[in-house]
């Protein structure tokens, strides 16, 4: 039972507390007029939609399923194209297929996008050149060029962020219920540069396999298995606007307790994680499924204590604990924390995010550099986070029942290593990302690959 079923806990609850990570929006009534705007709009997903994955994510927990959660660091307006999306719905399919293959499992697809508009900041502002402006925080927020008009936060942004979201939505409902992710044909999934990767051969052969398998059972059955012509997606964005999030935040008809009707898995994030302040109050109202980032700075007893306020009655599939510990930290900071956890008996699905502990500074030297430091990750170290991951939740008798990355269907540069091997000086070549290095397709399939062998 969440705070809302006792009938002392509203969207507007979170305004009682301290609240971080918020923008200082110039104009309140035309952000007031803004969220009156989103609050009328039809929801964007369903409670129906928003249970069926709760229940997903129980049996994950319990071993019988497996979480792709991925997408991009920070979705971009610009992105909401038709190439883009479908590249990105094609990634993660293809992951999830091999997935599927290695782990002997069903996949939960949930996607970082329809959603992730809004980042959180370390810092305030950004220094160029010694002229000092407000630092970008998504496009929900303001833009990324560097200039005052850009940087500017503003309310319309958001109403724009929903019709995007909205749009997003709609376009990857009708590919995947117009025959997309129909496994008679995921051929159709290949991007037209899959024949260069050197893993091509080995996801064809895998291809071909599940094709092979699929037409003898439907040989045997006398029948065409019509459910594997679509697959179930779901949307996930962190919950950090809470002015939005509020907005969209409703009850509806024959079921108990407030929904989020914006996303179908909200998470919270590092940053926003104190128990007593404003993004616990949130979240810990509603009925949606939640994710909760648990970065080196998370202690065992911090982190018991988030799983009692945010799910005081245990119920299956409400939380999602995604660890986030760097390839160089894991060892010693994961085990206390699941020791904690198990002794509180909770059925919480762990998942491992292998992407945010291995971020790194650095000036890359390519043609296109600009000279000025960028982030990057090492393949190498993500791939050994989740291995690390795999064997201390082994040796601990828990599950490892997830994986969260960032990452992109198209052919970014943006973190280096992979078979093809890219190295600091190519980072110039492609790098699109506004915000944190993503994965790119190439990369994101090996890792996929990787990982069904593992597992």
């Amino acid at each position: 039972m969440t705070n809302a079923a006792s009938g002392e806990w509203t969207p507007a609850s979170w305004r009682s507390k301290r609240v971080r990570q918020q923008p200082p929006w110039p104009e309140p009534q035309a952000l007031a007029g803004a969220l009156a705007q989103i609050a009328a709009f039809p929801p964007l997903v369903t409670s129906g939609e928003i249970s069926a994955l709760r229940e997903q994510l129980a049996e994950a927990a319990r071993g019988q399923r497996f979480l792709l959660h991925g997408g991009d660091c920070a979705e971009s307006f610009d992105g909401c194209r038709p190439g883009s999306i479908t590249n990105q719905l094609k990634i993660l399919l293809q992951m999830s297929l091999v997935l599927t293959h290695g782990s002997r499992k069903r996949v939960i697809r949930v996607g970082r996008f329809a959603g992730q508009y809004a980042k959180p900041r370390t810092d305030e502002t950004e220094t160029q050149n010694g002229v000092t402006l407000p630092s970008y925080r998504g496009d929900n927020v303001n833009r990324p060029e560097f200039s005052s008009e850009a940087r500017r936060p503003d309310p319309a942004l958001l109403v724009r962020g929903y019709e995007r979201s909205a749009l997003t939505l709609n376009f990857v409902r009708a590919l995947v219920d117009g025959g997309f992710a129909d496994l008679h044909h995921p051929e159709q999934w290949n991007l037209s540069w899959v024949a260069h990767s050197p893993l091509a051969v080995e996801y064809k052969r895998m291809v071909d396999a599940i094709g092979q398998g699929l037409q003898f059972m439907e040989t045997l059955a006398g029948v065409r298995v019509h459910q594997m012509q679509r697959v179930d997606f779901y949307t996930s964005h962190e919950c950090l606007l809470l002015d939005l999030e509020a907005a969209q935040t409703r009850q509806v008809p024959r079921k108990s307790g407030w929904w989020n009707l914006s996303t179908h898995f909200p998470w919270l994030g590092a940053r926003t994680s104190h128990l007593e302040e404003a993004h616990v109050e949130y979240l810990c109202g509603i009925e949606n499924p939640i994710g909760i980032k648990v970065s080196p700075a998370t202690t065992p007893d911090d982190l018991v204590a988030l799983c009692k306020r945010l799910d005081p009655d245990s119920v299956p599939g409400r939380l999602t604990l995604i660890h986030r510990m760097g390839a160089h930290r894991i060892a010693q900071q994961l085990p206390p924390l699941i020791d904690a956890v198990a002794r509180t008996g909770r059925p919480v699905l762990w998942v491992c995010d292998p992407m945010h502990g291995n971020t790194e500074t650095v000036t890359p030297t390519g043609g296109n550099s600009s000279g000025r430091p960028i982030k990057t990750r090492k393949f190498a170290h993500i791939l050994a986070e989740l291995e690390q991951a795999f064997e201390i939740h082994a040796a601990k008798g828990t599950v490892l029942g997830g994986v969260h990355f960032e990452l992109t269907g198209d052919n970014v540069t943006e973190c280096t290593g992979g078979a093809r091997g890219l190295s600091d000086d190519d980072l110039a070549g492609a790098y699109h990302s506004a915000v944190d290095p993503r994965l790119n397709y190439e990369q994101a399939l090996e890792m996929a690959l990787l990982v069904a062998r593992r597992m």
